[in-house]
């Protein structure tokens, strides 16, 4: 804990941190398969999820800083250009390919230490798997006929070589090379990326120099907790890093007033630049594993609200909604829509609608219009 730290008030801390998530302007990253590239790049992952109450969260997610996303540019950035590329974060995400070393140790460290679950897999036959692909091409789990066997996971797959094609994922052998809604094809790396020789792995120090400067890139101001968020095992050599960085004059100790036991860091020049001119604010309906939303006690602190994801809680017990909606207006958290696409009629359901801000006429209709927009993208 350094001596002293920089006070910074919570409308500035949210701008900032608006800012580093491309919030704040329109269509910051441009569009298409580019697009795509460049919103990972900078965020750093887009999170992958199998809920499809409305669109699925990595299109949702790229449609907040694309307004002209089509799902087609991330099937073209995946497959075609080979920007991106799927893998583990705190979740499943897409990951830019440009940052495929940071993630080569981890699929090492999971080939000399798989996790239960891989626990029997057998050799021989994971072998014949990979020598399939090989001269066969890209194979989904449908294009895999076997004996059923009982799930041993509510998420799991009766098919016994789903457990295979996820050990050479988590490896490396083997990427995602397309989805067809949610089913994954997978190809051999080598292949898929063209390579002759897999990428060398960075060593720990390189790897916690990236995290912080992802974090640093896509949150502003940023803390031990949240360059490490679901990754625990990184929070020695983080603190190290922001150490040396402190130490170097790069970074500077801050807190939001109010809060000076949650310390923060921050690029010095972001204490000397003036706030940007207020305009009329940008409204976004956020999902809920949205960037800004997923780190749910760091929204608290910057914003003073805290979201609950109720999709797993008894219907009697919601307070939000089995699908709320974070409702970005400006730099506030001003409602939580729980919204329903019905596919059949085309139409986008509000199921149910809470206030976080006293309701106005002016954010009522900011907030209809983009409803509006966002029902569009739903039907497209």
């Amino acid at each position: 804990m350094p001596d002293h730290s920089f006070a910074i008030s919570p409308a500035r801390a949210r701008e900032i941190w608006l800012h580093a998530q491309r919030l704040d302007v329109a269509a910051p990253f441009g569009d298409g398969p580019e697009a795509v590239r460049l919103a990972a790049e900078h965020l750093g992952y887009i999170q992958i999820d199998t809920i499809n109450v409305i669109e699925r969260a990595h299109h949702h997610i790229l449609y907040s800083r694309i307004p002209a996303y089509s799902r087609a540019d991330l099937d073209l950035a995946q497959s075609l250009d080979k920007s991106v590329f799927e893998y583990w974060t705190h979740a499943l995400a897409y990951v830019p390919s440009s940052a495929y070393r940071m993630y080569v140790s981890a699929m090492d460290r999971f080939r000399a230490e798989p996790s239960p679950s891989f626990a029997g897999l057998d050799a021989n036959d994971y072998s014949a798997l990979l020598r399939r692909i090989r001269d066969g091409g890209p194979l989904s789990i449908r294009d895999i006929d076997e004996a059923l066997v009982e799930k041993t996971h509510p998420w799991g797959s009766r098919k016994p070589s789903r457990r295979a094609l996820r050990y050479g994922f988590f490896t490396g052998d083997l990427t995602v090379s397309k989805r067809t809604g949610m089913v994954k094809s997978y190809d051999l790396s080598s292949r898929h990326f063209g390579w002759r020789r897999r990428p060398r792995p960075v060593n720990d120090v390189q790897l916690a120099d990236y995290l912080l400067r992802r974090a640093l890139q896509s949150q502003g101001m940023v803390s031990v907790e949240s360059i490490c968020y679901g990754n625990a095992q990184h929070k020695a050599p983080i603190r190290l890093a922001i150490e040396s960085a402190v130490k170097r004059g790069r970074l500077a100790p801050v807190h939001i007033e109010g809060s000076p036991k949650a310390l923060h860091w921050i690029e010095p020049a972001w204490l000397e630049r003036q706030p940007d001119p207020r305009s009329a604010p940008l409204v976004h309906i956020l999902s809920p594993f949205d960037p800004l939303v997923i780190q749910r006690k760091r929204l608290q602190l910057f914003f003073g609200y805290e979201h609950r994801f109720e999709a797993y809680v008894p219907a009697a017990k919601r307070q939000l909604g089995y699908f709320a909606l974070p409702v970005l207006a400006g730099d506030e958290i001003v409602a939580a829509i729980d919204l329903k696409m019905d596919r059949s009629s085309g139409k986008l359901l509000v199921r149910q609608w809470t206030w976080m801000v006293e309701q106005r006429p002016e954010l009522q209709l900011l907030i209809d219009e983009a409803l509006s927009r966002f029902e569009r993208f739903q039907q497209a």
